[in-house]
């Protein structure tokens, strides 16, 4: 990153820290990175929506990232965009399991989406979005697949059924039981004399 790039990311993070109760930031790329406090998160999108110096008018992408060592475990990321001064920020919060998340819906409209893709994912619930439901899972699906301790096989299998003539889901049944392996070679030094 040039030099006037860092000190303009500087200055740009020392203004919005005037009026953002920001926790944390960074730099990455060309664009700024901010952590706010969950129940921060809809008061900072809305300011920087509508501050006459930010004016982050388009929200591009909200996703999540899951680290089940931490004790707020996922990560959700809010990717905005401002076209008068041509800059991108990007607006970090951090969640548990239980802890919903304030909609982003009354700020960005097309945030509902994204939202309903990272419940699906990852099972942030998100509060004040009517339209929370599964959007690339079946409706039937259990769990969240895109946590990390998430079996790599699912909890159930699908198959169509002739004689019903239908789909047909059941519980994953595994066609050979776990083995531990010790990755031992008998070419190794210890066992050739």
């Amino acid at each position: 990153m040039s030099f006037q790039l860092q000190l303009q990311n500087q200055n740009t993070l020392k203004y919005l820290s005037s009026f953002l109760p920001i926790l944390a930031s960074d730099s990455q790329d060309t664009s700024l990175v901010i952590s706010v406090r969950p129940e921060d998160l809809a008061f900072t999108l809305k300011a920087l929506k509508i501050h006459t110096n930010t004016q982050y008018t388009v929200l591009s992408s909200i996703s999540g990232v899951d680290y089940p060592e931490r004790s707020r475990r996922f990560e959700v990321s809010y990717d905005l965009l401002s076209v008068k001064f041509n800059s991108r920020i990007r607006v970090k919060t951090f969640v548990d399991e239980i802890t919903p998340l304030e909609s982003a819906v009354s700020v960005y409209p097309c945030a509902t989406w994204w939202e309903r893709e990272v419940w699906d994912m990852f099972g942030v619930f998100f509060d004040k979005n009517s339209e929370i439901k599964r959007i690339l899972t079946d409706y039937g699906f259990e769990g969240h697949p895109l946590r990390k301790d998430f079996p790599l096989s699912g909890f159930v299998e699908s198959r169509y059924d002739d004689s019903l003539k239908r789909v047909v889901c059941e519980p994953l049944e595994n066609a050979q039981e776990f083995r531990s392996f010790d990755f031992s070679s008998g070419w190794s030094e210890n066992l050739i004399k």
